[in-house]
């Protein structure tokens, strides 16, 4: 009866998976908290508010001048109130832009300050991946560390079979030392899941600007992303965030090259003073000019070339980012159809397959006729299969999360889970 009832408890052992509690927190969750507290997040912000400052005063006058002129006839007598060309009084002048720099220069602040907006879009899109990433990698190190588990539950039985079977002369030392040796395998492994675990968490909890050591709670079970029924290369070209920071760097550029064509165009000057002749009548004087583009040939015209070889370069990145967009989908593509085909085959036939094994060898084993050490073996093999399917599981998981990254926005902080 006691070998019957051991035998009925390794069975419920693997027909039912080992409960662990489901306390982390959702991963939305943590992705909406990522958006709110990540440092990057809040400095790239800052910055894009410093860059839309900048866009009023690209396009502003430059300040005018002030200054107190004196013109004395005579000198060193002082003469003001007694000579006609002697005189005091203030004058006023100001720099004017050639028309359309101001504009050109406005533009080109406008045009930086969306390469910061885009190039913050890139950067919360980045965030959210990463936590999602990070979030399946805890999950398969938890239900691997779920199946050692339950690994372990079965030895301690399959130690209390061999004992009772070596105290009626059934079984030799043999089996005893392999069960302790194989225990030992399990803690090893499980020491290292341990260490895995706790680089994992540090990360992710780096991403939510958390302490590194902060608790994290057991990933039971991943969210299913919808795959996309579109063409992936497709919807990568319209929606990746990297593509649009270089087509914003692109527009950028050319407004920076219009800028520097329009400051090769010289400025104007207007002034105008009083002179002050005492009891005479005073001196209204007007002044206008204009620079003189002496100089232009070692100051405006290369500006205006390295202004060109920027915008090459920066088609040069668009198209660039283009191809390895493309590229990026083909891979995530190959990567999510790999995973769903090996899910598929640990889930028709690696489970079933080593848990019937497993069933049988144990089942032998505790009727004589079966060798411990197949046991063993075939345990371990099933054990791999539940952590093996765990990790293709997470794989998917960060597949999605990654072509979701790079074909939809990020999520605004409180509504996560639109793009779900």
């Amino acid at each position: 009866m006691r070998i019957q009832a051991l035998l009925w408890l390794l069975i419920c052992a693997v027909v039912l998976p080992a409960a662990a509690p489901a306390d982390a927190p959702e991963v939305d969750d943590l992705v909406d908290l990522a958006l709110r507290r990540a440092p990057a997040i809040a400095a790239m912000e800052a910055r894009l508010e410093a860059a839309r400052e900048r866009i009023a005063p690209a396009g502003a006058l430059p300040d005018p001048a002030f200054e107190l002129m004196i013109q004395n006839e005579g000198f060193p007598d002082w003469t003001v109130g007694e000579m006609p060309m002697s005189m005091i009084g203030p004058q006023l002048s100001q720099a004017i832009p050639f028309p359309g720099k101001r504009s050109a220069r406005r533009e080109a602040a406008r045009a930086e300050a969306r390469v910061g907006e885009q190039e913050l879009e890139a950067l919360r899109r980045a965030v959210a991946r990463e936590v999602r990433v990070a979030y399946a990698q805890v999950y398969a190190l938890d239900r691997e560390a779920a199946s050692l588990d339950a690994g372990r539950e079965l030895l301690d039985l399959l130690a209390e079979t061999v004992a009772q079977r070596q105290r009626v002369g059934e079984s030799d030392q043999e089996a005893m030392l392999k069960t302790r040796l194989a225990r030992s395998r399990l803690e090893e492994r499980a020491r290292d899941l341990v260490a895995e675990r706790a680089m994992a968490v540090a990360a992710l909890n780096g991403l939510l600007d958390l302490p590194v050591d902060a608790p994290f709670g057991v990933v039971a079970s991943l969210p299913r992303f919808a795959a996309p029924s579109a063409a992936w290369d497709s919807l990568a070209l319209k929606g990746a965030a990297e593509l649009a920071v270089r087509e914003a760097e692109a527009a950028a550029a050319v407004m920076r090259l219009r800028a520097a064509r329009a400051d090769a165009r010289p400025d104007f000057m207007a002034g105008a003073g009083v002179g002050l002749r005492g009891s005479m009548d005073p001196v209204v004087t007007l002044r206008l000019g204009m620079e003189l583009p002496l100089w232009s040939g070692s100051k405006q015209r290369p500006l205006v070339r390295a202004a060109q070889a920027e915008e090459e370069a920066a088609r040069a990145d668009l198209r660039q980012a283009r191809a390895g967009v493309r590229a990026e989908a083909a891979r995530l593509l190959a990567d999510f159809q790999r995973a769903e085909e090996q899910i598929l085959r640990y889930e028709e036939s690696f489970l079933p397959q080593t848990s019937l094994a497993f069933q049988a060898a144990r089942s032998a084993y505790l009727a004589g006729r079966g060798d411990f050490s197949t046991v063993l073996e075939d345990m371990n093999l099933w054990l791999e299969a539940r952590a093996g399917l765990a990790r293709r599981e997470a794989d998917r998981f960060a597949v999605l999360a990654r072509l979701d990254a790079l074909t939809a926005p990020a999520p605004t902080p409180g509504n996560e889970g639109d793009s779900q």
